[in-house]
């Protein structure tokens, strides 16, 4: 994977409990743990936004499109 430099400004208390877990070896570095943190949190906010859309359907109209056409008979279903 390619990765780029970039500088950050993290709050003093944030950056001293990250530099904690590293000497626990819960990361192998700062940037490890960063960029787990920023992947995670991206990860997070793509499946909120689905979950969202998916909470705007009208579930009645959804029901109604699945359901068209189930109770055709055999020969009235449209060729392929």
């Amino acid at each position: 994977m390619r990765t780029a430099k970039i500088a950050i400004t993290l709050d003093k208390n944030l950056l001293s409990e990250l530099d904690r877990m590293v000497l626990k070896k819960k990361f192998a570095n700062r940037s490890q743990a960063i960029q787990i943190a920023v992947q995670d949190k991206i990860d997070r906010l793509k499946k909120r936004r689905l979950s969202e859309e998916c909470s705007m359907l009208d579930m009645t109209a959804e029901q109604t499109l699945s359901e068209e056409g189930m109770f055709l008979e055999k020969e009235q279903w449209s060729q392929y």
